[in-house]
């Protein structure tokens, strides 16, 4: 049984990472999943995604950029421009 001080520590920990986060400085090198893989939701907009080597979080990934793509108007901007390549 752990002790109600440990508790509280875990307690401070989620509050100080609520309010400054993580700076996703760090990244895994990009993974493109091929075929019937599930794909993580990341992965979903470009088909490659990278992950936060210090929370885990995943991001998409654009190789033909080489960027993460972080904000959702550029989520918008790439699934327009994926769209209409594809049309094409």
């Amino acid at each position: 049984m752990t002790s109600p001080r440990c508790g509280r520590c875990a307690m401070i920990a989620k509050l100080l990472d609520a309010f400054f986060g993580c700076r996703h400085s760090r990244y895994s090198f990009p993974v493109t999943l091929r075929g019937a893989a599930r794909r993580p939701q990341a992965a979903a907009l470009t088909g490659t995604y990278v992950a936060c080597l210090d929370c885990g979080r995943e991001f998409p990934y654009d190789w033909e950029e080489m960027k993460v793509v972080t904000s959702p108007e550029r989520h918008r901007e790439r699934l327009a421009a994926l769209a209409a390549k594809q049309v094409a």
